[in-house]
């Protein structure tokens, strides 16, 4: 639900027993739920829900975002992610990172059960695939 605009920015609650996950994301073992930033901000953050697809398993490609922020936050289950220049790093629920803009990383292997919430800026960015560091 959107309201009025306050600075640049619309007022908007996203539920979780209304919000629906799809699968047309940027990896296709993955689920997205979008909180409605994105429009309540006009494109300047995005934010999402993102959870694994049981039996669906990463390629594990290295990549990189041309972004402003990205955070991960997760809350469910564990994922692996391997960053260049320090190797791979265990999320599991409570864990948080940073990922600057053009840090090349891949997702290595998730749980079944994996859940986290993704912060952006800005809502849609370009993804490039990279060699391994």
């Amino acid at each position: 639900m959107s309201n009025a605009i306050f600075d640049n920015q619309a007022f908007t609650i996203s539920h979780a027993d209304e919000g629906k996950f799809i699968g047309a994301g940027l990896r296709p073992f993955f689920e997205y739920r979008d909180l409605g930033i994105n429009t309540a901000t006009a494109g300047a953050y995005g934010a999402h829900v993102i959870r694994a697809v049981p039996g669906l398993e990463s390629p594990a490609q290295w990549h990189s975002h041309d972004l402003n922020f990205q955070m991960v936050y997760v809350t469910q289950g564990w994922v692996v992610f391997e960053y260049e220049g320090t190797g791979e790093h265990t999320l599991r629920a409570g864990s948080c990172v940073l990922q600057p803009s053009g840090i090349r990383h891949r997702e290595v292997r998730h749980s079944d059960d994996m859940e986290l919430i993704e912060i952006i800026s800005p809502a849609e960015f370009a993804t490039k695939g990279e060699d391994a560091p």
